[in-house]
């Protein structure tokens, strides 16, 4: 059988593509940085790739809010070509920054009357930007990148917007029922909560109804190597992968079966 193919989405800004990259072939994929504008000239780019990647950073320096002008260049140029693409069962990630352009083009979270996002990531509670570890619980539901991973485990979050809300109380109870909070935040081992930003009902990471599409705020390429934790000596075994590179690797299994 042939590997996978993923496709690592890029723009002006944009710092951890070549992370994602990396991490997408450490997982088994063969992986593709394209820049926003080439996919946006041949979006038939999207038909030779099963998995497709936003990945974080500044795009377009977060200019009026983050993740907004790439947002508003995807809607506009790439809308109908990445619903395709979700419909024939592709699978689309955003990290941080993309999980920001996720929610504002309607392809996660949205409202199905109108596309109108039903949840956004405001400013951290702090005001301040984030840079540190963070425990993770996971309730996988649908989310097709999440099955057979760890129940917790630790990913390092870096952002200013990444504080999860709904557009109301009744939105979140039905993304609740629905399965689709499938990353939360959860306490460390010292039993202190490791919230970052003050999402509501400690959200980390959401789902769309069918699994295919997940946003999440930590990032989970930026722990492939056990040696990346701060934490390792005498805790990890130095040889072993870190937790993200399972997340990377689910993507691969799920549109490999």
């Amino acid at each position: 059988m042939l590997s996978p193919r993923a496709l690592v989405l890029r723009a002006p800004g944009t710092n951890c593509d070549h992370e994602t990259l990396h991490a997408f072939e450490r997982a088994g994929a063969i992986g593709r940085r394209v820049h926003v504008r080439s996919l946006s000239r041949r979006p038939a780019l999207l038909d030779d790739v099963q998995i497709l990647c936003i990945p974080g950073g500044f795009s377009y320096g977060d200019d009026i809010a983050s993740g907004r002008i790439l947002a508003i260049e995807i809607r506009a140029r790439l809308g109908d070509a990445l619903r395709r693409f979700r419909d024939r069962g592709g699978l689309v990630i955003g990290i941080c920054n993309g999980f920001q352009v996720l929610l504002q083009t309607g392809l996660l979270l949205a409202d199905p009357a109108d596309g109108r996002p039903l949840a956004s990531l405001a400013h951290n509670t702090s005001g301040r930007f984030v840079d540190r570890w963070v425990r993770l619980r996971l309730d996988p539901g649908p989310c097709r990148f999440l099955q057979g991973l760890s129940s917790e485990f630790d990913l390092p979050v870096a952002h200013g917007e990444g504080r999860f809300v709904t557009r109301s109380a009744a939105d979140l109870a039905r993304f609740e029922t629905a399965g689709q909070l499938v990353l939360r935040y959860a306490t460390d081992d010292a039993g202190g909560a490791t919230n970052p930003n003050g999402s509501l009902a400690d959200v980390a990471g959401v789902c769309d109804e069918t699994g295919r599409v997940f946003g999440l705020m930590p990032h989970p390429e930026r722990f492939i190597d056990a040696t990346q934790h701060p934490a390792w000596n005498g805790r990890l075994d130095p040889a072993a992968a870190g937790a993200g590179l399972a997340l990377f690797a689910g993507a691969v299994k799920a549109v490999s079966a």
